[in-house]
Order: C-alpha cells, then structure tokens, then sequence
C-alpha cells in the first residue's frame, strides 16, 4: 500500500504540495479564529467539593476561586482603627460580587492576630476562574490602599497574588513565540546534523504544515465539543516533536537510499516502504498515550484526549503524502547548498563514526553498559517513588522577595496566622431555616483539631443556604490539611447535618478539597488509562515487530523512563536541589497535581517513538541477515543520530517552556525536557541494545498462535507483498 501511494504522489508531486500549501494557509487563518473558541472552564463534575463550590457560586456569585487575603497592621490596637473597615465597606460597594469576611463585618477575633496589631480580611472574587483570566488582585490592592489612612501597613496576598509575583501570566512566551523558538534551536541542531540548507529547512516545513494543519482540524472540533486551551500548547509542543521526528526519519532514510546509488523515485519508495512504515507505527502509539485521557472522568482532561488525537495523525500524513513529494522533487539536491563540512555530517555505511564504535563496545560489554544504565535508572527510580502529586503550598509559590504578595504571606506568618488563610475550608449550608444550626457549627469546627478558627458572616446568609468560613492550621495543601479535610467530611460534619435534622444539607467546599477532588477524579482512574495504553502498545508494536519480548520490553522501559523523568522533577522541584539558584523556586514539596498525568501524555508516545526507529530497522537487519548481534549493532549505529538528534530538539523546546512563570509550567516544561533526553541516552543508548544483545534470539520470538489471532505472516516485516 505505502508503495502504491509513493508511486501516486512522485507522480503527482507538485498537485500534492500545492494542496498542502494552500491547507497549511488555511490553517494559520484557523490558529487565529480558535482563539475565541477555547475552552477556558475547569470542572469535576460530581466531585462534592467542587458541586459545593459551584451552588455557593451559584447563590452568591463567588467562591469558586481562592480569597485575596488583605493584611493590615497598626502599632496600636488594629480592632480600634476603624477606618480599614470602611476601607473594606467602600471596596466592596464598588465592587458588589466580591464576598468579604473581617473582624469589621464579623466582630470575630478569628481575624486578628494574639498581640491585636494585625488583622486580615478574605475577598472573594467573583465568577469563574479560566486558565487565562486575571486574578484582579492589582486592582484591589490599588483600591483598598488609597482609602487607607496614614499609619496603616497594608499587603493583599493569598494564592493568585502569590502566583502573579513569579512574574506576568503573560510575559512569558506565547505559544507560537515558544514555537517559533523551539524551531530556531531545532535549526541550529538541524544544521549540525544534515548540513545543507534543504536537509535544515524541510522539516521545520514539516512541522509547520502540521502543527498549523493540526489547527484546522481542532477549530472544526471546537464545533463540536469543547476543547481545552491547553491542547494549543500540545499542538504546538507535541506537534513540533513528531513532525521533526518523523522529517528525520524519513531524511536520513532517502539519503542512505540515494547513496546506495538507487534513482530518485527508487529511494522514495524504499523511504515510505520502511520509514514510513516505522512513521505509522510511531504514530499510532502516540494517539494511543494520547486517547487515554478520554478514560478519565474530567471534562478538560477528556477534551485534551480528544484534541490531542488530531496531533499524530496529522503529522504522519503530512509525513507520509508531503515529504516524499518533496523528495521526488528535490532529488539529490536535498545534499546541495551545502553550509557545513561534508566529513561531519554525511552519513556512512562503514564501520566508522562515533555510533558504530559505541554499538560495538555495547555488543562486547552488555552486561557493564546495562549495569551502569540501571545504575542511573534505579536512582531515578527512587526518587520518582516518592512523588507527591498536589498543588503547591504557598509558600512554594512566592516570587520576587520585593513583591507585595510576597511580603504580605511573611507578614501573615509572622503576626501568628496559619497560611491556610489562603485557601479556607468553606462549609455550605443548605436548606436551612434554624440560626441556631449555625451557631452549633461554629464551636464545633472550633473544637476540630486540625482548624484555627471558624467564623459564620450574618452577611453570607441568603434564601436558606448560608456559609462558614473555616481557617485550616496548616496550608491547606499540605497532608495535615488533608488530614483534618477527611475528618470533617467523614466525622464533624455529618454528625452535624445529623443534629441539625430535616433537609438541611451541610457540605465542604473550598479551593483545597476542590484541589484534592482534582487528584482524585485523576489518579483514581489512571490505573485504568496506564492499562488501556499498556495493553494497546502491546498488541500494536507485537503484531509490527513480530516478537512477544520486543513489545514487552518497550513498554517496560517506556514505562521506566516516565519514572525517571517524575524522579527528576522530584528531585530538583519538590526536594528543592538547585530550584532556586536556577528558577528562583522554592521546595515546593510537592508536584503540582497536574504534571504527572500531562508529562505521562506527552513523553510515552515521544519516547516510543525512538523505540520505534531503533526496532524497525534492528528488525529489518535481523529479517536481512538472521544475525541478532550485527542487527543490534547496525540498528544503532543507524538510528543513534538520528533519535539524539530529534531528542536534542525537543529538548531545547521544552526547556523554552520552562522560562514561563509559575511553578507548575516550569515543573512541567523541565520534566519534558529532562525526560526526553534521559530516554535518548540512557534508556535507548544503553539498556535497548545490552538488554536485545543479552536476550539474543528470544528478541523475534512469537507463538504460532498469536501470529494467527494477529494476521502476522512469516515473512519480513516491512517487505511488501
């Protein structure tokens, strides 16, 4: 089939690049107008913290977002200093949807530090949070100082002011700037491994076409279902990574073709009848780690399942139709207008060069070279065991020392408040007539171990559903926090539904148990999505390679080199070794909930990528010469270029990423970027081939039977018929 379609577009060549030109045109008129089509909403439907959330903003027109936290100090006595709270009073009659709770509103001492100089006050701000909306927090800062009298120091902190002192939301790179400058480092690489300006410039074309052709499919997609904003980063990162990768592969095949003496059309056709089968395959296992969001049960992860999908199958279709167009009509001169020396980048079928000497010293010492890569692994392994997906505790969150917020969480914890201030328990009260049920809340949370204080505002009552706002004595990230969540979810608070009798409904809310609601609705269900992805990996790579220990073993190592790159994150993030010399990051104890679940998205079907290229052509070696050592050794020599090259290019996109502000997208953007090349290096260049040499001839290994559930003919893989 590959071949009949190789032989349809050399004849067709220009018709073919023609269309991808105008499509591609097309596109980037599409990545302008879904702009206005993202999906900015998050949402756990079913989750009881979240469905809390969602009814007190449904009733008061907040609470679905973290407090500001206002702190003000006085020298004297700052309960008498009642010009803060008609500071307060006048914030909020000019901004109506903000809920706020103070000693002013309440007369409750919950809000007042032991020596009586400081006090702080929660701001609620209104509406939904989107992934790209403005906390505001300048804004009230701005607001509430200029009403303040002389002799009254003022901060506005809490979660959102703490995010915003790391730096702009928007001063990092844009998604198309971190593509533009992943392109341009993927030039120099590019440069340095063909050597010649068509060989540079082809698959930065490629990755164009399909990143921006990508677009158009998610555009039309946004009118069908929600897509999250999330899945342009994806595009753009994801897409940049297999364009190239695939644009690599298929040049260095036509090269080796081309010099082998074959003709033009003759070296297109062995390009798709091999690489574009390897493309293929490649593909399909990154559309499988991809579809595996759909398993879990958010909205936003499932849309990113579904978006994420368009990515490989544009790419390999750009591969598989565009490029042989391009070789058919570039011919040999895809080796002309040469800017680099001949001797460091052309390609060689001898036994030279750096790959071929190392795949021999592997094929001579599999055993010492597979120790020292466990070696390296079991380290890595360790550390990725002790990752704690959660958000952030505040503290990790603080940015420059001189910001505003910053020096209000200091001033916080050092008046004697617990930063749980920053994202309060709140308790929603439904359908409830009896002020005295409030009352009996109030000294029962008191009493919870676990809680600083709770206080019911007169002012957050309205239509029979009332709020409580509860002060958590530790962050409300941390494992106390959580702790003392269960206990109140489990213990006090059904106790008190239960004393409060009839229809009164008494539920925990709050940004903390919604983050924890988060990690639950994903990680319950990822053993569901990690199996789906296993099992399909499995089955496809199983009939493709013809082999039952080849598939296996990819899984395995894919698998490791995913722990491996969480263990590098723990490491440097959540244990804090060398975070803040370079990213100005504090521990944060914890990996942002989200980053384990996006780098599992991102790096398995990236990494299988390489597994791919190094086994198809170990396979076509082998197939060739039956000769399991010299397929080992030449499937290395001919690909170890190739997959550190590509993993270089992404390598340097990712690390772009991780220039953008917050402590979740440099986690994220440094977890890509350290994966990717730990499994270039380590898990391909040194278990891969100690673990096929040492395996010898159970590497092509296959039941009869499997061969017949799996259509798989005793003939060489990637031979047509």
């Amino acid at each position: 089939m590959l071949e009949r379609l190789a032989r349809f577009v050399i004849h067709h060549r220009k018709l073919v690049v023609g269309g991808w030109v105008v499509l591609t045109l097309l596109g980037a008129f599409s990545a302008k107008e879904i702009n206005k089509r993202w999906l900015d909403q998050f949402s756990i439907p079913g989750y009881s913290a979240y469905e809390a959330n969602q009814r007190a903003l449904k009733t008061f027109g907040n609470g679905a977002q973290p407090p500001h936290v206002a702190l003000f100090t006085v020298k004297g006595d700052v309960t008498k200093e009642r010009e803060i709270g008609t500071a307060l009073d006048r914030f909020q009659e000019h901004h109506p949807g903000y809920r706020v709770g103070s000693y002013f509103s309440t007369g409750s001492r919950v809000y007042v530090s032991k020596d009586g100089h400081t006090t702080f006050a929660t701001l609620y701000p209104p509406g939904k949070p989107g992934f790209s909306s403005n906390s505001h927090a300048k804004q009230a800062r701005k607001e509430i100082r200029a009403s303040l009298p002389a002799g009254v120091e003022f901060h506005l902190t809490g979660r959102d002011a703490l995010f915003d002192s790391q730096g702009e939301a928007n001063s990092g790179p844009s998604v198309f700037t971190e593509a533009l400058i992943g392109g341009g480092g993927a030039l120099i690489i590019l440069l340095f491994v063909f050597g010649t300006i068509p060989g540079v410039l082809m698959p930065i074309l490629i990755a164009i076409a399909a990143i921006l052709n990508t677009f158009t499919l998610t555009w039309a997609l946004t009118y069908v279902t929600d897509v999250s904003r999330i899945v342009q980063f994806l595009i753009a990162l994801v897409g940049l990574g297999v364009a190239i990768d695939y644009a690599l592969l298929m040049i260095f095949r036509f090269r080796e073709e081309l010099r082998h003496g074959e003709d033009v059309e003759t070296a297109v056709v062995e390009t798709m009848k091999h690489a574009g089968r390897s493309v293929i395959v490649s593909g399909s296992t990154v559309a499988i780690g991809l579809l595996s969001m759909v398993i879990l049960p958010v909205p936003v992860i499932r849309s990113i399942g579904i978006g994420g999908l368009l990515i490989p199958a544009v790419s390999v279709l750009v591969a598989i139709t565009l490029m042989p167009a391009m070789f058919a009509i570039l011919g040999h001169r895809i080796n002309s207008l040469r800017v680099m020396p001949k001797r460091l980048v052309e390609g060689t079928d001898l036994e030279a060069g750096f790959w071929w000497r190392w795949a021999r010293l592997v094929m001579r010492r599999p055993l010492a070279v597979g120790a020292v890569g466990l070696a390296i692994v079991g380290l890595l392994l360790y550390s990725g065991s002790k990752i704690h997906a959660a958000e952030a505790q505040l503290v990790a969150q603080k940015g420059k020392a001189t910001d505003d917020a910053v020096l209000g969480y200091d001033k916080l914890v050092a008046a004697g408040f617990s930063p749980g201030v920053g994202k309060p328990f709140v308790v929603l009260v439904e359908h409830n007539d009896s002020p005295s049920t409030l009352s009996a809340i109030v000294p029962r949370l008191d009493k919870t171990p676990g809680i600083a204080g709770a206080v019911a505002p007169k002012q957050w009552r309205k239509d029979g559903t009332a709020l409580v706002e509860a002060f958590p004595a530790e962050d409300s990230a941390s494992n106390a926090a959580a702790h003392t969540e269960g206990k109140l979810k489990h213990e006090v608070l059904p106790a008190l539904e239960t004393q409060a009798g009839g229809a009164t409904q008494i539920t925990l809310g709050g940004q903390g148990p919604e983050d924890r609601d988060f990690s639950r609705a994903v990680y319950g269900k990822f053993p569901y999505a990690l199996a789906f992805v296993i099992l399909l990996t499995f089955v496809l790579l199983m009939r493709a390679f013809r082999s039952v220990f080849l598939p296996l073993k990819a899984v395995i190592l894919n698998l490791v080199s995913l722990v491996a790159a969480y263990g590098i994150i723990v490491f440097i993030f959540q244990e804090g070794h060398g975070a803040e010399a370079i990213w100005n990051v504090h521990a944060t104890h914890a990996i942002i909930s989200w980053i384990p679940l996006m780098i599992f998205a991102f790096l398995y079907g990236l990494s299988m990528d390489y597994e791919v290229f190094m086994l198809t052509r170990m396979r076509e070696e082998y197939d060739e010469h039956r000769d399991t050592q010299h397929a080992v050794a030449l499937g290395l020599a001919r690909t170890g270029k190739l997959v550190t090259s590509a993993a270089l290019v992404l390598m340097f996109a990712f690390f772009v990423l991780s220039t953008s502000p917050g402590v979740d997208i440099k986690q994220f953007g440094i977890g890509l970027a350290a994966g990717i090349i730990f499994d270039a290096t380590v898990i391909r260049a040194l278990l891969v081939p100690s673990i096929m040499r040492v395996a010898g001839n159970w590497n092509w290994w296959m039941p009869e039977r499997a061969k017949k559930l799996l259509f798989v003919r005793d003939r060489p893989v990637f031979e047509e018929s």
